[in-house]
């Protein structure tokens, strides 16, 4: 059975897109990998999509989405990036992950951003595999 897993921020710019691209890339495609934002920008952060082709991960081709309530019910796994979607699913589970939002930020600035969003990725990824607890 596929997994699937929604990142979500505001933006869908930086943070969630990270974390969507390292996600399907370290699956090699066992987690169906969605992400949105609740109010999207025109465009990925450049900074962004650059530091993920430094490690192998190309976003030129992605562009901000919208979140929908039936993208939050579809989910298996629902993953925040500084923004609470309680209100547009009351009931739904996630979990936040604390990263600074590298909206405006150079390169330099997003390179530690993206390691640690790998690093937490490729935990993820360990929890998913994990056998389910009966």
């Amino acid at each position: 059975m596929t997994r699937s897993v929604l990142f979500v921020c505001t933006h869908n710019a930086g943070r969630s897109q990270m974390a969507a691209g390292y996600l399907a890339q370290l699956s090699g495609g066992t987690v169906a990998v969605e992400s949105a934002g609740t109010a999207p920008a025109d465009a990925l952060n450049p900074a962004v999509v650059a530091a993920m082709l430094e490690d192998g991960v190309d976003l030129r081709d992605e562009e901000p989405k919208l979140l929908t309530v039936e993208a939050l019910q579809s989910a298996d796994v629902v993953i925040t990036l500084g923004v609470d979607v309680a209100a547009l699913a009351p009931g739904s589970h996630y979990t936040d992950w604390d990263f600074p939002d590298p909206a405006g930020s150079r390169l330099d600035t997003v390179r530690p951003i993206r390691a640690a969003i790998k690093r937490r990725v490729i935990e993820l990824l360990a929890e998913l595999s994990a056998p389910a607890a009966a």
